[in-house]
This record gives C-alpha cells, sequence and structure tokens, in this order.
C-alpha cells in the first residue's frame, strides 16, 4: 500500500510548483484560484488567512474534482479540523508543531511544516511531516542555503517559499528542491486590477512548462 507520504511526493515530481492563493475577498481568490486551474499547474494552496477559505476550498474541489486542493498558514489544531472538514486535501504550516503534524498524520493529510534551521527542518521530518517546506527561502541565500542544507540532509525533502519567483524557481529546483511554492509573482498587481484572468493562465502555463523542463 503507497503510503500518504509517496503519494504526496509523486504529486509534487508531477507538478514541481504549488500555487499559494491569498485572497482578501472570496471572489477575488476564486477567479485567481480558477485560473491557475485553466494552466496545467495542479496542485493549489489557498491560505487559510483568505477571505473564507473554506467556503473556497470547498468551492474549488467542487468545480475542479481533477485538481489538488489545499490550504496554507495553519495555526492550530481547530484550523487544521476547519480545513478538513472544508475538503483540504493538503496542510501546510508556517511553523513546526508536532501536535499539527500528528492530527494530520491521523486524518491521512499530507502535512508540509514550515522550517529554516537544520534542527527545525530534522524535527518536522523525524515528527512525520510529509516533506517540510523551508521558510522564508529568500531571507537567508535562496537558492545557496538550500543547496547547503543538502547535504547533510539530502534524504529530506524540501520546497522552498517566501520570495520565489518565476526567476529563482529553476535555480531552487536545481538545488535540490522538490518543488517550489510561488504566490504574488504568479499574480502580477497590474493583471490582478485589470481581471487579466487569461493572462495570469498563460503566465502559470508558461512557468509550469519552464519547470517541468
Amino acid at each position: 500500500m503507497v503510503s500518504v507520504r509517496d503519494c504526496w511526493l509523486n504529486l509534487l515530481q508531477r507538478y514541481r510548483t504549488i500555487a499559494v492563493v491569498r485572497s482578501p475577498r472570496l471572489e477575488l481568490g476564486y477567479h485567481m484560484a480558477a485560473a491557475v486551474a485553466r494552466s496545467g499547474m495542479g496542485l493549489i494552496e489557498i491560505t487559510w488567512n483568505t477571505d473564507r477559505a473554506g467556503e473556497l476550498i470547498a468551492s474549488l474541489r467542487a468545480d475542479f474534482p481533477h485538481l489538488t486542493i489545499g490550504t496554507g498558514t495553519i495555526l492550530t489544531l481547530d484550523d487544521l479540523e476547519n480545513a478538513l472538514s472544508a475538503g483540504a486535501q493538503f496542510i501546510f504550516t508556517p511553523h513546526v508543531s508536532a501536535n499539527l503534524i500528528q492530527a494530520a498524520i491521523d486524518a491521512g493529510v499530507p502535512i508540509v511544516p514550515g522550517a529554516l534551521s537544520p534542527t527545525e527542518i530534522v524535527t518536522a521530518w523525524q515528527s512525520g511531516a510529509s516533506c517540510v517546506k523551508v521558510f522564508p527561502i529568500s531571507a537567508v541565500g535562496g537558492a545557496s542555503y538550500l543547496q547547503s542544507l543538502r547535504g547533510p540532509l539530502g534524504h529530506i525533502p524540501l520546497i522552498p517559499t517566501g520570495g520565489v519567483t518565476a526567476a529563482n524557481a529553476p535555480e531552487l529546483l536545481a538545488a535540490g528542491a522538490v518543488a517550489v511554492g510561488l504566490a504574488g509573482d504568479l499574480f502580477p498587481k497590474e493583471m490582478l486590477a485589470a481581471s487579466n484572468w487569461d493572462g495570469i493562465t498563460h503566465r502559470c502555463h508558461l512557468l509550469h512548462q519552464r519547470l517541468l523542463g
């Protein structure tokens, strides 16, 4: 039987990118996610501090059943339970919490805690994390920091986030990232202001194809 961790890693190897949607309005968040969905990207994270995040996740699960829709910025067990009730298929946190990791394991859902130091990364992995988010990667040297981690910690699959862009994503993958998480760079302010959803879809499609090589 294939484990939850192995299934998750297979998805990451297939798509290499997680699109992160954070929105102050439900309708805007839906349009952002739908634009990504049409691009070929298959993993979308709706941050839990998005407006009515649970409702948005449920709508996306219904309208785009071929996608894998998860959530991030989960801070508490209540957040986790509510996200799972809404249909979240994977969980990201900005920190390492043994309680959250165990709750996700018990629910059979992948969880990716945020960590920065080698100690935090190893702690998250040994606690049962599906992989580990290195956050915020841009604040600590980007690809060079990730490459340094890969020496002693090459057995732990890492997802850098925080300051990842279309420009530096290929370098991060080349440095050993199993996948990357992109947020604002997928949604230029001028495109959002103009409701240029086709433009965002095209932008995401080109990046997705580039990262798949």
